[in-house]
């Protein structure tokens, strides 16, 4: 199948090669020319606008950083909209608020483009080895037509309603990891300061039902000092602000939520926006002045 992907950034690179890797052509754009030209290298065609894209492409695949690049991308000029031939299947796996997924799907609908919302976890390392989980909203004739090629870039595909259910699972799977990471943080941070080497300790618990996904990926970054992201927090403040303002809008206190997006923006003030979101661990090795580390 020829598929556009718009937007090649920490995870739309290896996710667009999973696809060529699937044997499905790619016609790829995205403003960075080294993201384009390194996906090109693996075998995409790259095209010179969203246009471009949304013309040659019936199936298009976007991952944008915010609900404000998913709306250009669909409406500007030139754009998704102006470009796509009715009937077009539109899967966003962008992660956005869903009152603007419902909004930008209402608005294409009139275009006669179908659209899903997909967004996606796993961070990094699981769009590169190809294991993301895909939460999606929409259509389910639509959604039996893109798990397909879903599956070339994901280990686990649910359809959990109607568009915007996408995203209300990505928020709650967002709270679920802000939390732990910051437990994880709390807990390694205490260990270290009481004397007790923390690697040690993530290896006794790791078994027990503390153990987690989160902590078995996060706790060797923090041992290791390792920012590099795979997930950043700059991001993670992106969706916990969605996960705010929905919360608000349905009527949910989210106070968990609340607490460790305060712990991310006070990151950010530190220049520390790009690390990975497993540096919460600075946060409260500056409150305890002590390092968490192998011993």
């Amino acid at each position: 199948m020829k598929i556009g992907f718009i937007g090649l950034g920490i995870m739309g690179k290896p996710m667009s090669k999973n696809l060529l890797k699937a044997g499905h052509e790619v016609l790829c754009f995205d403003l960075n020319k080294a993201a384009v030209d390194e996906v090109v290298a693996a075998g995409a065609k790259a095209a010179g606008s969203v246009g471009e894209v949304a013309g040659e492409c019936s199936f298009i695949i976007t991952m944008l950083p915010n609900s404000p690049q998913v709306a250009a991308v669909a409406f500007d000029k030139g754009g998704i909209a102006d470009s796509a031939k009715p009937g077009t299947l539109v899967v966003d796996m962008s992660s956005i608020a869903p009152l603007a997924a419902r909004d930008i799907h209402n608005r294409l609908k009139e275009k006669g483009i179908r659209m899903l919302d997909a967004p996606v976890s796993g961070g990094e390392p699981k769009a590169i080895d190809g294991s993301l989980s895909v939460m999606i909203g929409g259509a389910q004739a639509d959604f039996d037509e893109a798990l397909p090629v879903l599956k070339a870039m994901a280990g686990s595909v649910v359809r959990v309603g109607e568009i915007g259910a996408g995203n209300i699972a990505k928020l709650a799977n967002q709270i679920i990891v802000a939390v732990n990471i910051a437990g994880l943080a709390e807990a390694m941070t205490l260990s270290a300061k009481a004397g007790v080497d923390p690697e040690l300790v993530f290896e006794a618990i790791r078994g027990g039902l503390a153990g987690s996904t989160v902590m078995n990926a996060k706790a060797p970054m923090m041992l290791d000092r390792n920012i590099k992201p795979g997930f950043k927090i700059n991001l993670h403040i992106k969706d916990l602000g969605n996960i705010m303002d929905t919360g608000h809008g349905v009527g949910v206190p989210l106070p968990l939520s609340a607490a460790v997006l305060e712990m991310m923006h006070a990151l950010r003030v530190e220049n520390m926006g790009d690390a990975d979101h497993s540096a919460l661990v600075r946060y409260y090795e500056k409150l305890a002045n002590c390092e968490v580390k192998r011993q």
